[in-house]
Formats: structure tokens, sequence, C-alpha cells
């Protein structure tokens, strides 16, 4: 019989490229996938990878059972999903969100699962919308909540499905004193010149401040970088930097800061669901969906008032 446990690993391998990648998208350490791809060579008496180099290659006969082992494994997914139908899920569900979603949409979520009929306990993991996506496509999360910028696409792979959730617009967040702030809008090109406080290198909300000046042949002068929104807020109360911020799970803006909208809209970003198409039946993901949908026409009532 074949493990199911070393066949999981062996996708893992020939999906990422190498142990160590698929150790980290599992989980695991690279000790215990290499184990297990071990135990499954042991049990078909076959070699499935083989050294090259510091890494590792799969065999013609592992590539073979890799690519029929991912198929098998979809099927596992669906065979689980529809026992799962009516019945109270066994384990905790994984979403994986960004940390603003956390606070506007998956809080509220994760109040209305555990509530009715058939509780639902989650477990929620915070990370960019890049990891979140990858974590979903690869197994390690069962939800993803995800958000894609006008001007910074994430694009789904195609086993994963997507729904849209809410649009979600961000403003430049200004010192209450800068001269900016007695605008009502604010144009990009009168923002060129200013020290500004983004998230990281590599984060998608970073990618999506350098897509601002793009077209005026400018790159903005950041001078921090950090992953909290609140303390970008805070830097510009302190007149540091001014930054660009979400509006979907901010706080109010304390004294000394405000905040004000592009001339030209420009940056919006639609917040989606999403999960693999093999679990589309499951009806806990089904009622989560379900639920997040529900919380974003909410939040976009709220942002039209």
């Amino acid at each position: 019989m074949i493990d199911l446990q070393g066949l999981r690993a062996l996708v893992a391998v020939d999906r990422d490229g190498s142990v160590v990648a698929a150790a980290e998208r599992l989980g695991y350490t690279p000790s215990a996938v290499s184990q297990q791809v071990k135990k499954l060579e042991r049990d078909l008496d076959a070699v499935l990878l083989e050294r090259r180099g510091r890494g590792v290659l799969l065999t013609d006969r592992g590539r073979a059972l890799a690519t029929e082992g991912r198929e098998l494994l979809t099927g596992l997914e669906r065979l689980e999903a529809l026992a799962a139908s009516g019945t109270r899920r066994s384990a905790p569900m994984r979403i994986a969100s960004f940390s603003t979603a956390t606070r506007g949409l998956v809080a509220p979520l994760l109040r209305d699962l555990r509530t009715g009929d058939e509780p639902v306990l989650a477990t929620v993991t915070s990370v960019d919308p890049f990891v979140a996506m990858e974590m979903v496509a690869s197994g390690v999360a069962d939800l993803a909540v995800v958000h894609n910028w006008n001007s910074v696409p994430l694009v789904a792979p195609a086993h994963v499905a997507t729904e849209h959730v809410c649009s979600d617009e961000a403003d430049v967040v200004l010192p209450a004193r800068h001269p900016l702030a007695e605008l009502d809008e604010v144009e990009r090109a009168d923002l060129v010149d200013e020290a500004w406080a983004s998230t990281p290198k590599g984060a998608i909300c970073h990618e999506a401040l350098l897509r601002i000046f793009a077209d005026l042949g400018a790159v903005p002068r950041i001078v921090v970088e950090d992953p909290d929104f609140a303390s970008l807020i805070e830097l510009a109360r302190q007149e540091i930097a001014i930054s660009l911020v979400p509006r979907l799970g901010r706080q109010p803006m304390p004294e000394g800061v405000v905040a004000r909208p592009l001339a030209d809209h420009s940056q919006v970003r639609g917040v989606r669901v999403a999960y693999r198409r093999s679990m589309s039946e499951s009806p806990a993901i089904r009622r989560a969906v379900r639920l997040l949908v529900d919380a974003g026409a909410r939040v976009t009532l709220a942002g039209a008032v």
C-alpha cells in the first residue's frame, strides 16, 4: 500500500523543486520530508529521488508517481469534503489572511463560524497575500483572504478558485499640519518629493506604493519600512514620513494626522477569498465563503456612507 504521507512529500518536492522548499510549505523539517520519501521508496522498492550536487532530482519513476499522486491527493480532498457533508468538521479550518483583513473581515468570521448547529473552529495565520495564495495552492491552508491591487496583480493557480469579497481604497496619511492636508484629494505628482514610510520590500503593498509613481518617472523616497500600518500612521503623526494606508481594518485617525484619497483614486485593491477547487463542495468552506462575502458587502456599504 502506498504511504500517503510519503506521497504528499514526494509531490511537494516535485512541485517546489527541493526538499527544503517542500518542507517549508508542509510545515516539516527537511529531514522529516526526506525520511517520508525514503519510506515510500522502501515500500515501493524504487528509487524516486537522486542526488544532484547539493540538491535532489526526481527520477523518471519519481516524476510519474508525483504526477499521478497529485491527482490522487486532489481526489482524496474531494472525498473528504463529501464525507464532511452534514457532519461536524473534526479539524480546525486553516485560514491565511493579511493583517487588515484579519481585523476587518476574519475576526467577525471566526465569531460567526462558531455559532449555529454545526460550529466550525478555525486557526488564522496573517501573512502577505503572495504567501497566503501559495499556502492555499499547496494545501497548507484551506482558505485564504487575499487582495489584488489594480496596479499589482495577484494571479491564482488554475486549481485555486477565488470569489470577490469587497473593494478597498488606500488613502495617503499625512500630518495634520502638512500643506496637502488642507485638500480633499491629493495629486500623485505632488507627492514625488515626500519622505515615505512603507511596508517592507517584497510585500504587495510596498509594490503598490512603487507603482504610484511609475508613469511619472520617479521612485518614492522610502525612509522607514514597517509591516504594521499603525506604526506607519504614527510616523505621519510625528511628521517623519507620509504613508499609503488602506481603509479596511483601519482604526480612526488619531489627532494630528489626516487621510486623503488620491485624486485619480488609482489605489484600489480587490479583496478576494481563495480556496482549492477540490474543496468547493465542502460545507465548511462554502459557509466561510458566504460569511466573508456578506461581511464584505457590509464593509462596502459602510465605506459608501
